[in-house]
């Protein structure tokens, strides 16, 4: 039981620390975070998008995109900050609920 108390200690420092992927790169003039770009962003570093990227960019949609809630867009730094943070809880929610169920199923297959 001790391990799994210092992976949710882990974890949860982890979602704390979210924000400095926003924090970082505005204190220091650096743009989106490395590897974050999108295809507008891309152009702009490249000057062009690989056409495989393009192909692909809207195969997804995610449920909050930019890490901010809708409406939020452009908003300053602390409200980044924490739609971040609720991004980082809510993601780690539905990755342990479906790890759980896995693990659940997994389990009644081998009684």
């Amino acid at each position: 039981m001790m391990l799994a108390k210092k992976l949710w200690a882990g974890i949860g420092a982890l979602i704390v620390l979210s924000p400095l992927g926003l924090i970082l790169p505005d204190r220091f003039k650096a743009g989106t975070a490395w590897g974050e770009w999108g295809v507008d962003e891309i152009q702009k570093m490249r000057g062009s998008v690989p056409q495989g990227i393009q192909k692909l960019s809207d195969l997804w949609k995610a449920p909050l995109p930019d890490y901010a809630f809708q409406g939020w867009e452009g908003k300053d730094l602390c409200h980044s900050s924490f739609a971040y943070f609720i991004s980082a809880v809510v993601g780690i929610a539905i990755i342990a609920v479906v790890a759980l169920f896995i693990g659940k199923v997994l389990v009644k297959e081998h009684e």
